[in-house]
């Protein structure tokens, strides 16, 4: 069986690291896994007023998460947290209260920046905002990619091949993460 994930970026900028990542993890991963990425460009603003008549936008992100089989987050930190359009798609799929469209999809979390850092703080505050709302949350490997500036060429190929190997062995870890809550 082949599982498909949203693999949500955190970024709108067309030559973002998280994109460039998403992409290598869309092209590393195993058969068992076909991700679909996606960003956050094109969802309007959260307003609980509009619950009783949701936006097209809306409705359409979250029917793309309902017919998933789990969801992958590729983020980068944003003043010490995620950028402001991933905490609205967030709230926009998470919502009605009580009917998140994240419910029961095992979940995977990769930060990255260009600092030495990795994004560590963006993917902790993931962590706090998503249970609750989403099903499991693949604990190991926790991957925070610190130095990401170098690793793509100008048509967004991954060429650092430590890059690529902890790609890869996370990318295979999320897939039997799948793989165990898709039963």
């Amino acid at each position: 069986m082949v599982h498909q994930i949203v693999t949500l970026v955190g970024s709108l900028r067309k030559e973002s690291f998280s994109l460039k990542i998403a992409n290598a993890l869309a092209r590393l991963a195993p058969a068992t896994l076909r991700l679909e990425v996606i960003t956050p460009a094109g969802i309007s603003f959260f307003n609980q007023d509009l619950e009783a008549n949701p936006p097209a936008d809306w409705l359409t992100f979250r029917e793309k998460l309902q017919a998933s089989n789990g969801v992958l987050f590729v983020t980068p930190e944003y003043n010490r947290s995620i950028p402001g359009v991933l905490k609205n798609a967030i709230d926009v799929g998470s919502r009605p209260y009580g009917k998140s469209s994240f419910n029961g999809k095992p979940v995977g979390i990769v930060s990255n920046s260009p600092g030495p850092l990795g994004g560590v703080s963006a993917a902790k505050h993931l962590q706090n905002i998503l249970p609750g709302i989403c099903g499991p949350i693949l604990q190991q490997p926790e991957i925070y990619l610190n130095g990401v500036g170098d690793a793509f060429d100008e048509k967004g190929e991954l060429l650092k091949e430590s890059l690529k190997t902890v790609l890869q062995q996370y990318i295979n870890a999320f897939a039997a993460h799948i793989e165990k809550h898709n039963k």
